[in-house]
This record gives C-alpha cells, structure tokens and sequence, in this order.
C-alpha cells in the first residue's frame, strides 16, 4: 500500500489531497470533507485508511476555503469545479477501475450537485450524513437535484442526525430508484453515539467496511 501527499490544480488553486493506493485496488473513493473539518480530521483520515485495508484506493482534498484557512465554506459555483478536479487526479492515478465519489455531509451534497450538473462523471455517490436541512429548519430541504440523478447512492445516516429528519429522509429516499439507505441507530451527524467512547479515526473507519460492500455489490 502507498500513501501519498500531493497538490491537485484547480481553477481555485491548487489544494491539497493524500492518495492512499493498495495494491489491486478495483475501485477508487474520492472524499470531500465536511464544511466545518479538511481532509485530515481523524474521522476523514480513518474512513479513507479503512477504505485502503479492504482494497479500495481512496483520495481525500481540501476545498478551496480550506485549503486557505477560510472558514466559511465555498459555495456550488466554485466548490463543484474543486470536485471535478480531484477526481479527475483520482481517475488520472488509478489502473480503470470505477470511480466513485463520496463526502461528509457538505461534501458530499456537492458530490451529488456535480454529478447532477454533469460536471463529474462518478460510478456512484456514497453520502456519509447528508445534510437534508439546516438543523431546525425540516422545511429547507436541499433534495431537489437528487431526484435527477441515476447513479448508485448509498445513504449512511445516523438516526440522532439533526441535519436529516428521519421520516424526511426516507421520504426522500423512497424516490430515489438507485439509492439505499443504511441507519446508525443513536448516531448523530459525526456518527458519534451517545454513551460509547470511540475515537473520530474509528468512527469514520467503520463506515468504510458498508461502503465497500456497496460499491462491489453494484458490480455483481
């Protein structure tokens, strides 16, 4: 297995990335971070290490705020071209195998508003909490451009998750033909659970073992 720090072009700049490859990879997960952590919070770190135990190459970035120190995350209009890019990186590293796209909550939202647009061409679409609404606010969903999309999605959601009401979300997902949706019960939006001591690494490294029985699942 190789790992490897490197700096991906963008329009935006250049952002960083870290590249884990296990030898006979036959898939490839790109990871967008979440709006409020980059791509080395231990939860991102874990997932996409976990991803590269179980023969899956994966390759996690910075968006442009990120990258800059900014706080405020960077809306679609310039986060999805930062998208595309890094996959681009992804598929220009690997040996053909699918590539797929998945993100922590904001990242992952604009993984889906990519593929949407047809900015990015992904397998599929891994969701690790998806921000269906503001917390409080179940009336601003953000499910419009789901509806458009047919590629394989796999929902990770926990059930404490503020982000996604649970009844809201199913609604959603039931009309969605190629989407499924797996619940953490307790689990909240970081998949944290209340009364259980595990670190960010381990959690974010227990979503990948679901993740990959999905992706080759598609291919059976």
């Amino acid at each position: 297995m190789s790992t490897e720090r490197i700096s991906i072009p963008t329009d935006s700049g250049d952002v960083s990335g870290v590249y884990t490859r296990p030898e006979g990879a036959d898939a490839t997960v790109v990871v967008a971070h979440g709006a409020g952590a980059g791509m080395d919070h231990p939860f991102m770190a874990g997932y996409c290490e976990a991803l590269a135990g179980l023969g899956i190459a994966a390759l996690r970035f910075n968006f442009a705020y990120m990258e800059a120190g900014k706080k405020v995350p960077d809306r679609a209009p310039k986060a999805i071209p930062v998208w595309a890019a890094a996959l681009a990186e992804a598929r220009r590293r690997s040996e053909g195998e699918p590539m797929w796209a998945a993100g922590k909550s904001f990242g992952g939202r604009m993984a889906s508003m990519a593929v949407a647009e047809g900015a990015m061409d992904a397998a599929g679409l891994v969701f690790l909490g998806y921000p269906l609404h503001p917390a409080g606010k179940p009336e601003n969903l953000r499910d419009e451009h789901l509806y458009g999309l047919r590629v394989p999605m796999l929902f990770l959601q926990g059930t404490r998750d503020t982000l996604a009401t649970r009844d809201l979300l199913e609604g959603v997902v039931t009309k969605l033909p190629t989407a499924t949706l797996t619940w953490f019960d307790d689990a909240d939006h970081s998949f944290a659970v209340k009364g259980a001591k595990r670190a960010p690494h381990e959690i974010g490294g227990s979503l990948a073992a679901p993740t990959a029985e999905f992706i080759r699942a598609q291919r059976d």
